[in-house]
């Protein structure tokens, strides 16, 4: 199972392109802040990760600024021949969403 839930904030936007298929596309940096509990000990996690939106989401996610925070779910791939991976998102919900768009 390739599933990935990841509370995050927008530090990076490119702009908005299509891909060679027609599809919109944008690509994204998030980054995580957290802590959590590893054998029994807090621990400070920080994570900065690729991340790439297609299609509608894509357009949605171009219209929210930088520094937003959510929560993103998508799956992870890398490309052919790279080593890192490009976290693809499918779906999102900023924070002000969580809290009634307040």
């Amino acid at each position: 199972m390739n599933q990935l839930r990841l509370a995050a904030r927008i530090v990076e936007m490119g702009a908005p392109r299509h891909t060679p298929a027609g599809l919109p596309a944008l690509d994204l940096r998030l980054e995580h802040q957290s802590q959590m509990e590893e054998a029994g000990q807090q621990r400070q996690v920080k994570a900065a990760l690729k991340a790439v939106a297609l299609g509608a989401i894509a357009e949605r996610l171009s219209r929210q600024a930088v520094g937003s925070e959510g929560c993103f779910s998508g799956f992870l791939a890398s490309s052919r021949g790279a080593r890192s991976v490009v976290f693809h998102i499918q779906d999102f919900f900023l924070q002000d969403q969580f809290q009634g768009g307040s």
